[in-house]
C-alpha cells in the first residue's frame, strides 16, 4: 500500500435509527501519519461515526475506507489495524494491568509468547512497570486511561481512534496523555481523535472537521477555521469615564466591521484589519484622541468561539450515549 493511501475517507455515509438521521451523508477524509479532530456537539453523530469507522456498527449508505480497505468488505482484516480507545475503559478491574494486557494480546491471536512479550513492552512504555503488578480496580483514572491506550496498541494499529480519551482527567492526566499521542504519531501511527475539549483539538490535531446534525459544517486546519469566523480581534479595555463614542468611530478605522462597546465591562471589540504594527497605531490613535485605556489586546480567535460559531452551541455539551446496534453474525 502506498503511503500516499489516506489513513480514512468516509464518502457520503448515512445511518439512521428509526425516525432519526444520526448521520446524513458525512464526507471527510484523513491524512496518513496525522491527528484528525472529529467535533461536534452533543448528538451530532460522533460516537456512531467512529463504531461504523472501527467496523462494530452496519451502516445505510455510503462508503468508508481503512487504509485503503472497505470497513464492510475488508471488516475482519481491519480489526487487526484499527485500535479504538472509547470514552470509558474497557478493563477487568480484578485483573492486574500485565494480565489485562496480555488476555486482550490472546483475544487478538497473538502467541502465549508474543502476548506476554507485547504485555511487557507496553507496561514500560507507558511507565505502568510497577502498577502492572496490581489489580486495576486500585488505579487512579489516570492510569486506567493509560492502560487503555496501552490496550488498543497490542497489535500495533495502522489507525488509532481515540474517542473522547481524556474525559475525566485530571490536566496533568491529560498532559501525560497528549505525550503519549504525539509520540505515537512520531512513529507514524495514524489518529482520529473525538474530544469535548476544543483546547485539546487544537493542541494535538493537524486537522479538525467539525459536524453538526450528522453533516460537515466546516474542515480544515486549527488556523483556517478560526480565519473562517472573521480573524482577529482587536480588544479595547477603555478606563472609566473615557469617551466611548469618540473611541468606537476611531476603532472603527482598524475594522473590518461594527465595533461592539460592552457597556458592563467597558471593552470594545473589533473585528481587527490585516495592518503591520496595528496595535502601536490603535494605541497613538487613542492616545491623540485623548482617551484613557486599561489594556489594549489582539488576539485570535479560540476554537470555542469557532465552535459556537459554527453550530450555536456550547463548545462542552452534556453527556449522551448515542444508540448502538449489534453487529450482524
Amino acid at each position: 500500500m502506498s503511503d500516499q493511501t489516506p489513513a480514512l475517507v468516509v464518502d457520503g455515509l448515512y445511518k439512521r435509527y428509526g425516525d432519526v438521521e444520526a448521520v446524513n451523508g458525512l464526507s471527510f477524509s484523513a491524512r496518513r501519519g496525522t491527528v484528525l479532530g472529529l467535533l461536534g456537539p452533543n448528538g451530532a453523530g460522533k460516537t456512531t461515526t467512529v463504531q461504523i469507522i472501527s467496523t462494530l456498527l452496519p451502516f445505510d449508505r455510503g462508503t468508508v475506507t481503512v487504509l485503503g480497505k472497505d470497513v464492510v468488505r475488508d471488516a475482519r482484516a481491519l480489526r487487526s489495524e484499527i485500535g479504538l480507545t472509547g470514552q470509558y475503559t474497557a478493563l477487568d478491574e480484578y485483573l492486574t494491568g500485565y494480565e489485562n494486557l496480555e488476555m486482550i494480546g490472546q483475544l487478538y491471536h497473538l502467541s502465549g509468547a508474543d502476548a506476554k512479550r507485547r504485555a511487557h513492552e507496553l507496561l514500560a512504555e507507558f511507565d505502568l512497570v510497577e502498577a502492572g503488578k496490581r489489580l486495576v480496580k486500585t488505579y487512579s483514572g489516570g492510569m486506567r486511561r493509560r492502560l487503555d491506550l496501552a490496550a488498543s496498541l497490542i497489535v500495533r494499529p495502522a489507525l488509532l481512534i481515540l474517542d473522547e480519551p481524556t474525559t475525566g482527567l485530571d490536566p496533568h492526566s491529560r498532559q501525560t496523555v497528549w505525550q503519549l499521542v504525539r509520540d505515537l504519531v512520531a512513529r507514524g501511527t495514524s489518529l482520529l481523535l473525538t474530544t469535548q475539549y476544543l483546547e485539546e483539538a487544537e493542541e494535538l490535531a493537524d486537522d479538525i472537521v467539525v459536524i453538526d446534525g450528522g453533516t460537515v459544517v466546516a474542515q480544515g486546519t486549527p488556523d483556517s477555521l478560526k480565519t473562517q469566523v472573521g480573524g482577529a480581534r482587536l480588544e479595547v479595555h477603555l478606563a472609566p469615564d473615557s469617551k466611548a463614542t469618540v473611541a468606537l468611530e476611531a476603532l472603527e478605522r482598524f475594522s473590518t466591521a461594527s465595533a461592539e462597546l460592552n457597556a458592563d465591562t467597558g471593552v470594545i471589540t473589533v473585528p481587527a484589519i490585516k495592518e503591520p504594527r496595528l496595535l502601536a497605531k490603535v494605541i497613538r490613535e487613542l492616545d491623540d484622541l485623548e482617551i484613557g485605556v486599561e489594556d489594549v489586546r489582539l488576539r485570535e480567535p479560540t476554537l470555542d468561539e469557532v465552535f459556537l460559531t459554527l453550530t450555536g452551541k456550547n463548545a462542552v455539551p452534556a453527556e449522551r450515549v448515542e444508540p448502538v446496534e449489534p453487529q450482524k453474525a
